[in-house]
């Protein structure tokens, strides 16, 4: 056995959050209030001298290409420098500034300004001085601008975003789409991202917590403090704490550290998520200097050929989905709700697992995986030298990858969610010693910094050749190379794989193929979640160009853009689910798009075209398929109470059995039977007319914070309350009270309609409304406007 990973990790809780997260303190403040913005370049916009008096407000995260492009009521242009692979949206170069106040008694401490992340290209002054640049659009910094700033003054700060020309194969999003915080410590403090904590044992009855801390020491003071560390569970009762006398030299840098012990642990799984969180301190003359709060998980992992993935010595089996980091109609806004629903909604569909691909997430995401109880791949890069295209990260990459890789690992290696690094995907020529040789070299880094979890990549078109690049990976990720499984693990029987991307028309075989290998340890569907970018991937295919326009998203995820689960997601749960499992599905008898003439063979991204309705007018007695997604033995299905037949769920129809209907208005029923009886039915019912409009909250109580969201569904019902998903009309947005409208968008992969208006037209019957809070505690009124139909409305609270 090859690879035997076994360890707890822990996860640093950063910054504010709406979702559960610690509040503020002196130490670290939010910093993304009263922004000023500009799109479009500006001479001198880093100058204090520079009018900014007509620049908009804003507050972060923010993403102006989810935006209008000016003058058009639309983010979207068949003219954009992106083309498909940005879903036709603009970038460019945008200024920010903001306005900030640092009192003169902290005069003598550390000023530091931290950017979770920044698209892309980003250069920072302070108070008219350049600050630094930094390129890679999805790592976080952090900025030491105590040099910089005026004590008892005012100070500004600008930052310079350049988005320009092609530059990623998906949407990126543009401007500092993720949270600042502004942090104030004593000049001996704890460093950021240096404290790592691990155990090397962890079980249900014991867990030895190793806290190792780098002390940042700016001054070079000399002298003694206490390091005090503590454990505390969710009461608030410690379950640990040591301390020790730290002996300071004339260095930079102390690293200090305790081992504790805890009894009788919760262990983190996805099931039990339980979060203690560890509180160190550093004391000089009974005087907090420094003080950190640290939200941690106790598990630990391991990986084997013979066992496949283990989570506190239990095999299981990753039911993953890939991601990219945009929140739909949102953009690449990295609000911590958006994050956290995007977790719940995923987590809901059965996914156990994510790949984050193919960049760093926000600590948003990472916080809610923690919280919630999701498995993660973390990833680094879409290329490494050798770029797609002409203005992307390679012709960065030879002098930047260590400090953007050491960002990731440092950042998120605290995190329990995590349980891989990933170091790549699709690297182009993979097979040359060159990047062999470079493959060995990222993966020996990684492991300078945290050796406790495996370093994989995803890796493309596999041959006996890839080998020399495979051999550095501890576990190896194969991107639609099904077909290798077990020849490569006779020449490799160490060799631990899975599927780091599989189609969503292949599912059965793919999961099959997991569940038949120890060694296929799991399988992430490309994608969990639609996207914006790579428009049309999963309907037009390859190869595409900007005849596609007005095509903008995907259409691949087993999750639209709205978050409502699309038919494949509905397969894939019969193969996950130990639960009984049936969903009707119907070929509509006119393509949902218009079909694509040139698509290649090879591109099958692509699955088929279904739709989860029974309304087809003006075809009544004529045949429609009609298919039943089901793990169960038998399904009989029945139309206005008449048996159309049973069928036997054999291996040969991969839990997808096909009648051919005579259509009639009415309702579709299939029943399923395990061992000769009912277990459980699922139905399909024809709407009427429109006769109202449903409105409904994902949550009716939201936090006056200024970042809360409520997400809010409109569905267009007959009077039945059955959604007519053949309704496309427009509706008109209104609030009342402390908040605003900060997304509206429907599913639809060619609707280039703004996603900022407080108007949208509904696409299959619905669209979402996302609602921001404001900072005052009260009543928030939505109220929805669509012609000939009663107003509807909708009361959403909202609380300090």
């Amino acid at each position: 056995m090859r690879i035997l990973y076994s360890l707890l990790f822990f996860l640093i809780a950063f910054g504010v959050s709406s979702c559960g997260e610690k509040d503020s303190t002196l130490r670290e403040q939010s910093f993304d209030e009263a922004w000023l913005f500009h799109r479009g370049d500006i001479a001198e916009g880093e100058k204090q001298s520079l009018d900014d008096s007509q620049w908009r407000q804003i507050n972060l995260p923010h993403d102006w290409s989810i935006e209008d492009i000016p003058g058009t009521n639309s983010p979207f242009t068949a003219d954009a420098a992106t083309e498909v692979a940005g879903g036709f949206t603009v970038g460019g170069t945008g200024w920010y500034r903001k306005h900030f106040y640092i009192d003169a008694a902290e005069k003598g401490k550390c000023i530091a300004v931290s950017f979770d992340g920044i698209y892309m290209n980003a250069d920072i002054w302070v108070n008219d001085r350049h600050v630094a640049n930094h390129v890679y659009g999805y790592t976080a910094f952090e900025l030491d601008i105590t040099d910089y700033v005026r004590f008892g003054a005012e100070n500004l700060i600008a930052v310079r975003v350049k988005n320009e020309g092609m530059n990623c194969r998906w949407y990126t999003g543009s401007g500092i789409y993720r949270h600042t915080f502004l942090k104030i410590t004593n000049p001996l403090h704890f460093e950021t991202w240096g404290t790592f904590v691990t155990t090397p044992v962890a079980t249900a009855d014991k867990a030895e917590v190793h806290v190792q801390s780098v002390l940042a020491n700016t001054e070079k003071v000399t002298g003694k403090v206490i390091l005090e560390t503590r454990i505390v569970d969710k009461n608030n009762h410690t379950v640990a704490r040591k301390e020790q006398l730290v002996t300071l030299d004339n260095k930079e840098k102390t690293e200090v550290g305790h081992a504790l012990e805890v009894l009788a642990p919760q262990l983190w799984s996805i099931d039990n998520p339980y979060l203690y969180q560890v509180v160190n301190r550093l004391l000089q003359d009974d005087k907090v200097i420094d003080e950190e709060y640290i939200s941690i998980g106790i598990r630990n992992i391991a990986f084997s050929a013979e066992n496949g993935f283990q989570l506190n010595g239990k095999s299981m089996k990753l039911k993953g989905g890939c991601i990219h980091h945009d929140n739909g109609l949102l953009g690449a806004k990295a609000f911590d709700r958006a994050e956290e629903r995007k977790i719940e909604l995923l987590k809901a569909a059965g996914f156990n697992a994510l790949r984050l691909s193919h960049n760093p997430p926000s600590t948003a995401l990472l916080n809610a995986c923690d919280r919630l109880g999701m498995l993660v791949i973390d990833e680094a890069f879409d290329m490494w030298r050798y770029g797609h295209y002409q203005y992307d990260y390679a012709q960065y990459f030879d002098k930047l990858w260590k400090e953007d890789l050491h960002s990731m690992v440092a950042r998120d290696r605290n995190h329990p969610s995590v349980i891989m690094w990933s170091i790549g995907n699709e690297i182009k020529n993979k097979e040359t010693a060159e990047i062999v040789d470079i493959c060995r070299e990222l993966t020996g880094f990684v492991k300078t910094l945290d050796t406790t979890r495996p370093v994989t990549a995803g890796v493309n078109s596999i041959v006996d050749a890839t080998d020399d690049f495979l051999a550095p990976l501890d576990v190896c990720g194969y991107n639609y190379c099904l077909n290798r499984y077990e020849s490569d693990a006779k020449r490799h029987p160490d060799r631990i794989i899975y599927a780091s991307e599989s189609y969503a028309s292949q599912a059965y075989d793919y999961w099959k193929g997991v569940e038949d290998h120890s060694w296929v340890i799991g399988d992430f569907i490309w994608t969990a979640f639609d996207y914006i970018g790579e428009a049309s991937i999963g309907w037009c295919g390859y190869p595409l160009d900007k005849r596609i326009f007005p095509w903008n998203h995907a259409n691949c995820g087993d999750l639209n853009l709205s978050g409502e689960r699309r038919p494949q997601s509905y397969l894939r749960e019969t193969l996950w689910s130990d639960a009984p499992v049936s969903h009707i599905v119907v070929t509509p008898p006119v393509p949902s798009f218009p079909l694509n003439p040139d698509k290649a063979d090879w591109s099958v991204w692509n699955f088929p075209d279904v739709v989860d309705h029974w309304n087809f007018p003006g075809y009544e007695g004529k045949k429609m398929t009609v298919s039943v997604y089901s793990n169960c033995e038998q399904v009989e299905l029945f139309l206005n109470g008449e048996s159309l037949g049973k069928q036997e769920n054999t291996a040969d129809k991969k839990n997808t059995l096909v009648w051919e209907v005579p259509y009639a208005h009415g309702i579709l029923k299939a029943v399923s039977y395990n061992k000769g009886g009912e277990v459980g039915t699922a139905t399909l019912e024809s709407a009427g007319k429109v006769e109202k409009i449903r409105l409904s909250a994902d949550r009716t109580e939201i936090v006056a914070d200024g970042n809360d969201l409520s997400y809010i569904t409109l569905e267009l019902v007959d009077s039945k309350g059955i959604r007519n998903q053949l309704a496309e009309e427009l509706v008109a947005f209104s609030i009342e009270g402390d908040a605003t409208i900060e997304g509206v968008g429907n599913a639809n992969p060619m609707s280039i309609e703004s996603f900022v208006a407080n108007s949208r037209k509904t696409w299959r019957g619905s669209n979402l409304l996302v609602v921001r809070s404001g900072k005052s505690s009260g009543r928030i009124i939505v109220t929805a406007t669509v012609k000939a139909l009663p107003v509807a409305s909708i009361t959403i609270t909202q609380k300090k």
